[in-house]
């Protein structure tokens, strides 16, 4: 495990840009390997501009408009576009949900430090591999895109990015459920776009279930929760607790108290990770005394041999 040397608190540019050569031996998950060395890193399902013709669907937007499907859409009377199946670099994109309670931590650093490490190593394996690593970065009344680069300028704009806006002396007070977010992704991220949402999935909301399936329909799609572990459990004693604006004392010497936290905690966990494996998608989690390149390395051999 890598000793971090920064204060735990603040993102630091320098480690992220260290964390590359870790992160050489990455794999993401991919569907099948290209027919040709030059023609990029994999053989894509989605859609692009190829010769060979797959299906069509209805136009999203963001489509080009070269690959209108005419007949299906004077026969449907919506607008449809073809898909092919070509050879490409595959856009990644990391999008890191900056919400108020990332920004907790009880051990080695704060959970908004774990998701930026986490991001950054995603940045480094894409590029080794060939891919584009673009980035979305949300926070309760703002947002940021990066579109998807290729090569070390990919990674470096994702890094500033994280080390800009996960920065805790720029608080952003609200609340900001995450479909409202999940719904900006899917419309404009890419199809055939690889998407991987870290958040600690606090601001998870039923509306996340439409966006979330209809995200999958066309990208790879993993989460990524990041979790601290006084979020998991608590020992006995009274500590003081605030979610920004209001105070009150937890006491778990209680039983009530404790039991309720137990419950709580346990659903925190469950129902963000039952929803993305409902829809097919990827899961991980992250735990701020974790190293985030081993997890990374390990979950996503875990989720290629599932096939994901």
């Amino acid at each position: 495990m890598t000793d971090f040397s920064g204060d735990g608190i603040h993102l630091d540019a320098t480690e992220l840009i260290a964390l590359k050569p870790r992160c050489n031996a990455l794999s993401l998950p991919m569907h099948s390997p290209a027919a040709s060395s030059l023609a990029g890193a994999y053989r894509s399902r989605f859609r692009g501009r190829g010769v060979d013709f797959v299906e069509s669907r209805n136009y999203l937007p963001g489509d080009d408009i070269r690959n209108m499907d005419w007949r299906v859409t004077a026969r449907t009377g919506r607008p449809h576009t073809k898909i092919f199946q070509e050879e490409r670099e595959r856009p990644v994109l990391v999008a890191v949900d900056i919400s108020q309670s990332l920004y907790f931590g009880t051990r080695s650093k704060l959970k908004s430090v774990a998701a930026g490490q986490l991001a950054a190593a995603v940045a480094w394996a894409s590029v080794r591999r060939g891919d584009r690593i673009g980035a979305f970065l949300f926070t309760s009344d703002n947002h940021r895109e990066l579109r998807p680069t290729g090569g070390r300028r990919g990674a470096m704009r994702v890094i500033q990015g994280l080390v800009d806006w996960l920065d805790p002396d720029k608080p952003h007070p609200g609340f900001k459920p995450l479909s409202a977010s999940l719904e900006r992704i899917r419309h404009a991220v890419r199809p055939g776009s690889l998407v991987l949402i870290i958040s600690d999935f606090f601001n998870l909301d039923e509306q996340c279930h439409r966006h979330l399936s209809r995200l999958r329909q066309h990208n790879d799609v993993i989460g990524c929760q990041v979790m601290d572990p006084a979020e998991e459990f608590l020992p006995a004693g009274r500590f003081p607790i605030s979610d920004g604006e209001n105070s009150a004392m937890l006491d778990t010497f209680e039983e009530l108290s404790r039991r309720k936290f137990d419950q709580m905690s346990s659903q925190h966990g469950e129902i963000p990770k039952r929803m993305f494996q409902r829809h097919k998608c990827g899961w991980m989690v992250l735990k701020t005394t974790d190293d985030p390149v081993e997890v990374l390395g390990r979950e996503l051999r875990l989720l290629i041999g599932r096939g994901a």
